[in-house]
Parts: structure tokens; sequence; C-alpha cells
């Protein structure tokens, strides 16, 4: 199962770092998109939040097994419960402050990456990877940490740019 899911695994786990980090620095957009949906959250408790994705997501790309692949479906199905949330309740007005940009508001397409990351590492939290996985520097060892890079950078793309180029997106950014 590994094999086929540890690209993916790797960019949910590298996603947590990149979109925790800016919840750290600053966590009112998240604060605000949880207040308007309703669910109430202090500051603080955002940030240490935040602190937890950061450590959860290194961990998950670092030491890859059971125990955090288990962690990752936990934060992505609360992440998809989220989205599915403010989606159903219209959206939140601006972004959750993941990404560190303004006017992203969560998608379906949000929904089901986030719902496709759930799914993953609960499918390697029941059949995780061997003992020492990253232990050699091997050519496959290289193009499956590649392979998590480019499926990072591809999911980021639809979390944080994709929502930007609808019509009302585009409609709303003042000509200069």
């Amino acid at each position: 199962m590994w094999d086929l899911l540890a690209g993916p695994f790797l960019a949910a786990g590298g996603l947590l770092v990149v979109a925790g980090l800016p919840k750290l620095r600053d966590p009112l957009p998240l604060v605000r998109a949880l207040r308007t949906t309703g669910l109430p959250a202090p500051g603080l408790l955002v940030r240490l939040l935040a602190l937890a994705e950061v450590a959860l997501g290194v961990t998950a790309v670092v030491a890859p097994g059971r125990g955090t692949a288990a962690l990752v479906a936990v934060a992505y199905a609360g992440f998809t419960a989220f989205v599915a949330l403010a989606v159903r309740r219209g959206g939140v007005l601006a972004s959750c402050g993941c990404f560190g940009r303004p006017d992203t508001p969560p998608t379906r397409a949000h929904l089901a990456l986030t719902a496709g990351a759930t799914a993953t590492a609960a499918a390697l939290a029941v059949s995780p990877p061997g003992a020492g996985v990253w232990s050699a520097a091997t050519p496959a060892t290289a193009a499956l940490a590649g392979f998590g890079v480019l499926l990072g950078a591809l999911a980021y793309l639809v979390l944080a740019v994709l929502p930007t180029t609808t019509v009302a997106a585009v409609r709303g950014v003042p000509k200069g």
C-alpha cells in the first residue's frame, strides 16, 4: 500500500507544514473563518493547533508510520469537516489563512482534496510503510520524494490559486 500512496501521503504531510506556518505568524484569518461558520476559536488556540499541525507534518514526512498516518487522517478529517461546513453555509468570506493568501475561500475542490488526504492517510494507518522507509538514499527514494513534492505543489495550486481564478474572484480584482 505504501508504494501506491507514498507520494500523496508525503504531499499531505508537506501541506500540513506549509499551511500551518502562516497560522503561527497570524492566526486572525483562521479565527475569522471559524467564526463565520459559527465555531469560536481564540487566537492562542489557533496558534497551538497550527504548531501541532506543523509538528505533525514534519513527523509524517520524516518518520512515516502507523501512528503518524492515523494522526494525519484525523487532522485532515477535521479540515474536511470544516470545509464541508463552510461550503454548505455558503463558504467563508475570505481565506482561512492556511497559505497566507487573502481571498482564497474553501471550495469543492478543497473539500475533495482534504477528503482524499484523509482517505490516503487512513489507508496507510491500516497498512503502514515498513520500518526504516527513509533509511536508504536510493534513486527510488529520491523519485518518491520528488513525486511527493510535485503532488504537494499541485495541491497547493488547487487550494490557494484556483479559487482566485473564478469569475467572481476575477471580477472583484480592481483594474490598475
